[in-house]
């Protein structure tokens, strides 16, 4: 999923989305981490500088992150939203080198070197359609961390996205968007297919409309499975929460947490 010119309204439709939560999720992780207490068998951890933004999308989480202080690399396969993350950036009056803009797959990601974090929130390994494209992500991501590194993401857990199906079709009608969100849901493969008509406001002529048609395909993957998979992969230690918090997830939860050590 390469997003188009969804990218385009994509902040005007996700701004209700918890990004300041997603950001003190990963310092609290970070600083944990640091002081041996996320993963006390592996004792202390590095404090984490260096970090890559896999699915960093326009930048929501990346950028915030960077005006902490991180040296940061957001990563991302659609040129469209990073090319919106970089007029955020130029909009916010941050310095051009407090991130460096990568249009990758998240499957083959590369860097120079190894860097201390990786993080991928708000659902992005879910648009991951194949088993194999979970675990060469793992392996890739293991090979960029550094000893000792950390890596942090979030899925949708199965039951959200049959809660998704249940309860569509979702609406919005404001004054410069709108929308029409159905959802069809293929219980064998636990994958569900997003439907969207947008219709947003052209900024140079707000009178105008524009409409927008988009297909987004997301498949959940059990929670027990991916810790599987990241320990296959080479991490040595696994820890499983959800929505936000260090409670294990149960059946009721929205999201799925985890956090590896290489």
């Amino acid at each position: 999923m390469s997003y188009g010119s969804f990218a385009f309204v994509y902040d005007r439709l996700m701004e209700d989305m918890p990004y300041p939560e997603w950001v003190r999720f990963a310092e609290e992780c970070f600083r944990l981490h640091s002081e041996g207490q996320l993963f006390p068998s592996c004792g202390k951890g590095s404090p984490s500088a260096s970090l890559v933004d896999l699915g960093c999308g326009t930048g929501s989480v990346t950028l915030p992150l960077a005006e902490k202080g991180y040296s940061i690399t957001g990563i991302d396969l659609s040129e469209e939203m990073l090319s919106v993350a970089r007029r955020r950036q130029d909009e916010a009056g941050a310095s051009p080198s407090a991130v460096q803009w990568i249009q990758q797959d998240m499957r083959e990601w590369e860097l120079a070197g190894k860097t201390d974090a990786v993080i991928s929130f708000c659902d992005c390994l879910n648009y991951l359609l194949e088993e194999s494209d979970i675990l060469q992500t793992f392996q890739r991501t293991c090979e960029g961390l550094r000893e000792g590194g950390l890596f942090l993401f979030d899925v949708h857990h199965p039951n959200q996205l049959v809660r998704y199906y249940e309860n569509q079709p979702f609406t919005l009608n404001l004054e410069d968007v709108a929308y029409l969100w159905y959802c069809d849901y293929h219980e064998d493969r636990m994958q569900i297919e997003h439907d969207l008509t947008i219709f947003a406001a052209d900024p140079e002529d707000p009178a105008s409309f524009r409409r927008i048609d988009e297909i987004h395909t997301q498949r959940a993957y059990e929670p027990e499975w991916l810790k599987a998979r990241l320990l296959e992969a080479g991490f040595r230690d696994v820890r499983v929460s959800a929505d936000f918090t260090f409670d294990p997830p149960g059946e009721d939860s929205e999201r799925v947490f985890f956090a590896a050590v290489k």
